[in-house]
């Protein structure tokens, strides 16, 4: 299979990240974010694999051990966080691989994982693959910012609106 995944270990994978984010994504402009993944990466804060295809790099996603959800905080939930699959490598099956992989690392030390997706419909595809997963609503409501909204509130309709989700790794060691 073309499709093959490793871990961020080296600045030169941050320099490609941050070339590749910015040429698919307007929005992206480069900052210390991918630095401060590998040293988190480094320190054992986080797992992020980068996913080629065909040895070109098609996407990346991480696996956060202490979430800034704090409900998956309080309940040491990690959280497989900013997937990214760069346009034209979609429909490959390139986030499938990435969550297995994601997932196998969490089942060593954990029984649950967890994941917030955007409540808007540039996140449906994103929506019906973690269901299709197996993953269900956590029954805390919809976030925003990481803070519960709450009934009456208003709330802006973008990134940071989030429904969280988790799923049980049958496979679990503990």
């Amino acid at each position: 299979m073309p499709i093959s995944t490793k871990r961020l270990s080296n600045f030169d994978q941050v320099k490609l990240l941050d070339s590749e984010f910015s040429k698919y994504y307007p929005w992206f402009s480069i900052s210390d974010y991918h630095e401060r993944c590998l040293s988190e990466n480094e320190i054992g804060l986080r797992v992020t694999l980068l996913a080629y295809d065909n040895d070109e790099l098609a996407g990346c996603s991480h696996l956060l051990y202490e979430s800034n959800y704090p409900y998956f905080l309080d309940n040491k939930i990690p959280e497989i966080n900013d997937l990214n699959v760069f346009p034209h490598h979609r429909n490959k099956r390139i986030a499938s691989r990435l969550f297995d992989e994601l997932e196998e690392i969490a089942a060593k030390t954990t029984q649950l994982i967890g994941l917030g997706v955007g409540l808007y419909k540039d996140y449906g595809n994103a929506q019906r693959m973690y269901c299709k997963r197996g993953y269900v609503l956590d029954g805390n409501g919809i976030s925003y910012q990481n803070n519960e909204v709450k009934p009456g509130e208003t709330v802006v309709v973008n990134d940071e609106l989030l429904l969280y989700l988790v799923k049980e790794l049958s496979n679990s060691k503990n």
